[in-house]
């Protein structure tokens, strides 16, 4: 009985051939004059299983009439009979791909005509960096009065600064008017530094603050862009028209506008007072955060929130209380002059920054 080849019988099956005709024409390439009852027997077949694999083979103009033996069948040679049957998939798939994206034009139009129908639909879920940013760049060439934006994480990545700098020198050369609020801890990396330092320069309208709760774009108070799920970078982005949730994100950015602080103004505090960010320690602590949830607020690392962390417990009185990684925080007496017990050494946030990568930050640009 002849082997044939598993791997041979594998390939001419994605070019459509059966596993029986596939051996019988290698059978017939070995044994040219062969008849079906040789076949048969090399292969250990019953001679109509050898005849209906013939005339399946037949029909696919791999064998043909052989002209020296009458009613004899001959194999095509692979190089003209496989290349003919190759070209024949090529052109079912070319089919298949035409009738694919028909049926793509027909999903869209659907799509367009049902979502015309849901006047309720108030938020659009943008998915990939590509439809995110080519949504912003519309959205600044439609804006007429204002930008406001937070830009939460800290240092902002290299591609985020370079796709909003163009979109921010023409949206205030236009004379729109531009609010932005970034974190304090951005003096920490040159280049967002740099970047804001540019903006504001220009003519855009910047402060900073501790914490901000998470990244977002507002178009002349009627439409916002706000992160799908600001913890999860690369999760996407919402456009909101709803007018009433617009109003809530307008409410929260001018609440924490009002209490930040223009951009290189921010007072130094006291000896006894606690900073900016401490304070900010001191209260997402008493909210049951870690140190790695604070660090990623604060847009520093985890080292230095754990710096700001032993300071705001040493100058409270207490430096071993709450000092870890999950334990929750206590202080029995107020931060400043009156609860202190012991006065910590202010460490050097500035000449001596750990911030967190640009990588870590959300994606929206």
């Amino acid at each position: 009985m002849t082997e044939t080849s598993p791997t041979t019988s594998a390939g001419l099956g994605l070019l459509g051939l059966g596993d029986d005709p596939a051996s019988v024409y290698q059978e017939m390439l070995r044994a040219p004059a062969d008849s079906a009852t040789g076949i048969a027997h090399r292969l250990g077949w019953n001679e109509p299983r050898a005849l209906a694999a013939l005339a399946e083979l037949e029909r696919l103009e791999l064998v043909r009439p052989s002209w020296q033996t009458p009613g004899a069948l001959r194999a095509v040679e692979p190089g003209v009979g496989l290349a003919a049957l190759l070209s024949r998939q090529e052109a079912e798939l070319q089919r298949r791909r035409e009738a694919l994206d028909a049926g793509r034009l027909v999903v869209q139009d659907v799509v367009t005509q049902f979502s015309d129908t849901r006047q309720w639909v108030n938020v659009e879920v943008l998915t990939g960096l590509d439809a995110i940013r080519l949504r912003i760049q519309s959205l600044v060439a439609e804006c007429r009065t204002e930008l406001a934006g937070m830009a939460p994480g800290g240092p902002q990545s290299a591609a985020n600064m370079a796709a909003s700098k163009p979109l921010d020198q023409a949206l205030l050369e236009r004379g729109l008017q531009m609010r932005s609020l970034y974190l304090d801890s951005i003096i920490n990396d040159p280049a967002s530094l740099e970047y804001v330092r540019w903006l504001a320069k220009v003519g855009g309208n910047v402060r900073t603050t501790a914490t901000l709760p998470f990244r977002m774009q507002i178009y002349d108070r009627r439409l916002a862009v706000v992160p799908v799920d600001p913890n999860t970078p690369g999760s996407g982005a919402l456009l909101v028209r709803s007018p009433s949730l617009v109003s809530a994100l307008c409410a929260l950015f001018d609440h924490v506008w009002t209490s930040a602080q223009p951009f290189g103004e921010r007072p130094e505090p006291s000896d006894d007072e606690l900073t900016a960010q401490e304070l900010a320690v001191l209260r997402l602590l008493t909210q049951g955060h870690a140190d790695e949830s604070i660090a990623r607020r604060l847009g520093v690392s985890v080292r230095t929130s754990r710096r700001f962390h032993q300071t705001v417990a040493l100058r409270g009185g207490h430096a071993g209380v709450g000092w870890g990684r999950h334990r929750p925080f206590r202080m029995d007496h107020p931060p400043g002059r009156a609860g202190r017990r012991a006065q910590a050494p202010r460490p050097n946030h500035l000449t001596r920054p750990h911030y967190i990568q640009a990588s870590e930050t959300a994606p929206i640009p």
